[in-house]
């Protein structure tokens, strides 16, 4: 039984960027609030100083988005740990644990929590644990007067009614957010397992295929000679060249036969070895002829490690061939399939010569219904997609133990790169 496709939990960057510019814009409205309309005595500089980084950070979550570096994940994680942070320090200055909108630092506690890994979800969930700590036990004063008057109370009692509301504004929209996109994980999975056992099936196929083959031989051969023995002692007439068909078609079946047991996937899909030489020459091998772009692949390593080989796995095999197929179809005039090893690595890489990713998705990429190119314009067959490709390739790739990257090249084109550690692809 195959084991059940997982996929990496991580934060929509697009989802992230619009819930921390609405969290910055709360920030914002509550200074001026407390010291223009209320005339409370704050830190306004330091405050505003926060805000501004908050700022900054925004500004990079944003055109993060749009060029090539550190993973969705990363960049999330990054984001919710300063985020945490700007807030202690803001609620530090502005009265601790006694400020009603300290509760805010359950967002992105809540957003980690439906989003991220446990590791690092675990990780948010400490450092917030240490900063209401300091925010318990030393917060500078608060900037309100003293309880007492009946106004002050009531201003209290509406400000920590009002960061209730956004708090719950905020888990709810990112409850929904993240069962969307969890929903949409889910149809496409579903799509992945699909295809890989359409593709199992096909090899199961050509295994039962050359075991029919040599089974049947047997039996074939001795059609072929009775029938020999029919047409010579047959007079000549309609026995004779019924029997000489006989022959003919007995032979035509042998040939058949004969064809199907030398295909190279005859034997049995789970030991069934290949070199990389021959993974990467069976990937190109439908684009040779291709006469629009030049396909070549090559595999390097250093001269003394051997070359591994390799389990003929079709969850490799057909990620690489839909990686190579969407090349072909923005690339230029040339795709370069290269395979690398080392003594710990082995890794596949896919090169074309078209105008590469879209920056507003590069980031995204591997995520369902995104589509991953600028646009029909730059295709060869006017195709657009809704990004399952990449989708299903990452997933079967991510299977298999490999590290899945997506980037553009140094002048142009894209570049897609599967990267195993040795021990968990190699045959030994």
């Amino acid at each position: 039984m195959q084991p059940p496709i997982a996929v990496n939990r991580r934060v929509d960057l697009t989802s992230l960027a619009a819930i921390r510019a609405v969290i910055i814009l709360i920030e914002a409205v509550a200074t001026l609030v407390v010291r223009l309309g209320l005339h409370w005595a704050i830190p306004t500089a330091s405050c505003v100083t926060l805000i501004c980084l908050s700022l900054l950070v925004e500004a990079g979550l944003v055109a993060a988005r749009r060029r090539d570096g550190p993973s969705a994940a990363t960049i999330s994680f990054a984001c919710l740990m300063f985020d945490i942070l700007q807030l202690t320090a803001l609620l530090y200055l502005t009265g601790g644990a006694s400020n009603p909108f300290a509760i805010l630092i359950l967002v992105p506690l809540t957003l980690a929590g439906g989003a991220m890994s446990g590791r690092q979800t675990l990780a948010l969930f400490l450092l917030a644990t240490v900063c209401l700590l300091i925010l318990v036990l030393d917060p500078a004063p608060p900037p309100w007067p003293a309880p007492g008057p009946h106004a002050n109370r009531l201003v209290f009692r509406v400000s920590f009614v009002v960061a209730l509301w956004l708090v719950g504004g905020f888990i709810t929209g990112i409850a929904s957010m993240v069962s969307g996109q969890h929903a949409r994980f889910e149809v496409a999975l579903r799509v992945t397992e699909s295809v890989l056992a359409r593709e199992q099936r096909l090899s199961a196929l050509g295994a039962l295929a050359a075991a029919a083959a040599h089974e049947l031989g047997t039996p074939l051969a001795t059609i072929s000679v009775v029938a020999r023995e029919m047409a010579l002692e047959a007079k000549d007439g309609p026995i004779r060249e019924d029997a000489q068909i006989l022959v003919e078609q007995a032979q035509r079946c042998r040939d058949i036969l004969k064809r199907l047991a030398e295909r190279p996937d005859q034997t049995d899909v789970l030991v069934e070895r290949l070199s990389l030489l021959d993974l990467v020459r069976e990937v190109v091998a439908p684009y040779l002829s291709a006469v629009e772009v030049r396909v070549e692949g090559v595999v390097t390593g250093p001269p003394n490690v051997p070359a591994p080989d390799l389990w003929r796995r079709q969850e490799v095999l057909h990620a690489l061939a839909a990686l190579v197929e969407n090349a072909y179809d923005f690339a230029r005039s040339e795709i370069l399939v290269t395979g690398r090893f080392d003594a710990d690595f082995v890794s596949v890489e896919v090169i074309d010569d078209g105008p590469g990713f879209a920056p507003s998705v590069l980031a995204r990429l591997g995520e369902p219904y995104l589509t991953s190119r600028p646009g029909a314009e730059g295709s060869r067959t006017g195709h657009v997609g809704m990004g399952l490709g990449f989708f299903i390739s990452k997933t079967l790739l991510e299977r298999t133990g490999a590290e899945v990257d997506f980037r553009n090249g140094a002048r142009f084109g894209a570049v897609v790169t599967a990267r195993w550690p040795r021990a968990r692809i190699e045959a030994r």
